[in-house]
């Protein structure tokens, strides 16, 4: 915008200045010539009294000696009988007989071109019919004085006034380019979760009106979010005292394995539930968490159910630490709902194999299972598509989570006949707009070659 700003300034500036200054130098030329040309008529017309008086050609030599034109040796009087006064006049400046003809026929000043320069032929009637032409010689130099000067004058000022223009401008894009950069880093951290950023409005009435948007629009989405919070934390809450009521039920069945995993059961929800409530009334914000961790924690959760169902589930690859750039609670919800998935979408008996990759910049998340697999996996990344009878979310749960940090989630075919969804982090965080932009090219490559990368179930270059 500053760089626009600045040349459309340059632009609209220069075709002003050349607009006034063409015109006035071609006026401060013709005025340069007309002042030549006048000061030469005024100074033949002087010599007009004496030839009346006489034609003495030493009182003429005096005249024209008087003159400035004369004193310089450029003034000559062509007498009637074809004498010249002064004799010693230089040759190459005298007019051409017919030139003096063409002048005393006109009974007028007359301007002749001559070698180096014009020549001005003032008639002078005396008596019995005959005429004498006064001639004063004007060289170039002397028609173009001070035009140069004049002009570089005023290329000069109109330069100035371009460039003054067009730093006004810088100045001014400068101060619009400040608003805008600060609008739009409150806006990237707002969207990265700060929550409490606000900006003070600055600049142009337009960003004025702008930032002062921005600002109600924050405050109302504070607003929706922790009513949101708060209608999620009443609703878990809610959820106590029915779970209240089923623990009274399993303490109720005695000893035994089948009382012992329902009673673990219940616990598990119970903490599931506390750890609901206190998730959904903590301040929202960019987090990090242990994938390693949150894999352990989950899996061991669905292994209970997995195991009343006689599913087998193997996790590989958690061993080690494996930081990431997101909430261990959003972490945990993607994965729950991809195992959830499993749960709803396959015939008990069927396992699944969640494997944790680790490589240069990149975390992946694959959870394999023995299914049918998914015959359409355009149609499945569709929020809120299922042909199962639940809600559709699950996967585009897992498919935002991974791109808040700039990855992206794929669906392949597994080893166990099933399928295979590929949740792929990065490990730091990309900031809004380069997240944009890795998505926006990553997305135009899949469609250029969307089977081959359905049927391969490889790993992106920098995992292990």
């Amino acid at each position: 915008m500053r760089k626009t700003l600045v040349l459309v300034s340059l632009a609209v500036t220069s075709m002003v200045a050349l607009a006034f200054l063409i015109p006035l130098a071609l006026t401060v030329r013709e005025i340069a010539r007309d002042r030549a040309l006048t000061t030469a008529e005024r100074q033949a017309s002087a010599l007009g009294p004496v030839l009346v008086v006489t034609e003495d050609p030493a009182a003429l030599e005096r005249a024209v000696a008087s003159t400035q034109a004369g004193a310089a040796g450029r003034m000559t009087v062509h007498m009637p009988d074809g004498g010249l006064v002064p004799k010693n006049t230089h040759g190459d400046f005298s007019a051409a007989p017919e030139q003096l003809t063409e002048a005393g026929r006109r009974g007028r000043s007359y301007t002749a071109r001559v070698n180096g320069g014009y020549a001005l032929l003032q008639p002078v009637s005396l008596d019995a019919g005959r005429t004498a032409v006064v001639e004063v010689f004007l060289p170039d130099d002397d028609l173009s004085r001070g035009v140069w000067k004049a002009w570089l004058v005023m290329t000069t000022v109109a330069a100035a006034l371009v460039a003054g223009s067009v730093a006004v401008a810088d100045r001014l894009g400068a101060r619009m380019i400040r608003s805008t950069r600060r609008l739009a880093e409150a806006a990237g951290a707002f969207g990265d979760g700060e929550l409490s950023v606000r900006i003070e409005p600055d600049g142009p009435p337009e960003l004025i009106e702008a930032g002062l948007a921005f600002n109600a629009m924050a405050d109302h989405v504070v607003q929706l979010l922790s009513a949101e919070r708060e209608m999620a934390a009443d609703l878990s809450h809610r959820l106590r005292t029915p779970l209240a009521a089923l623990r009274l039920n399993a303490e109720a069945l005695g000893d035994g394995p089948v009382a012992d995993q329902t009673r673990e059961a219940v616990d598990r929800i119970e903490r599931e539930v506390d750890q609901i409530i206190r998730t959904v009334r903590r301040p929202t914000g960019r987090g990090s968490c242990d994938a390693s961790k949150v894999l352990r924690d989950r899996v061991a959760f669905w292994s209970v159910l997995a195991e009343d169902e006689g599913r087998s589930c193997e996790l590989i690859g958690a061993e080690g630490p494996a930081p990431l750039p997101i909430p261990g609670t959003e972490l945990a919800a993607a994965v729950d709902a991809l195992l959830g998935n499993i749960f709803r979408h396959t015939a008990e008996g069927t396992g699944f194999v969640v494997t944790l990759h680790q490589g240069q910049g990149v975390t992946g998340i694959l959870v394999a299972d023995g299914g049918p697999g998914i015959s359409d996996p355009d149609a499945a990344l569709k929020r809120g598509s299922s042909g199962g009878g639940s809600t559709g979310l699950g996967l585009d749960i897992a498919r935002r989570a991974a791109e808040s940090t700039g990855g992206y989630l794929r669906i392949h075919r597994s080893v166990l006949g099933g399928a295979q969804v590929q949740m792929w982090f990065r490990t730091k965080w990309l900031p809004p707009a380069r997240r944009s932009r890795r998505l926006v090219g990553r997305r135009r490559h899949s469609r250029t070659q969307p089977r081959r990368s359905r049927a391969s179930g490889s790993v992106p270059p920098g995992a292990s």
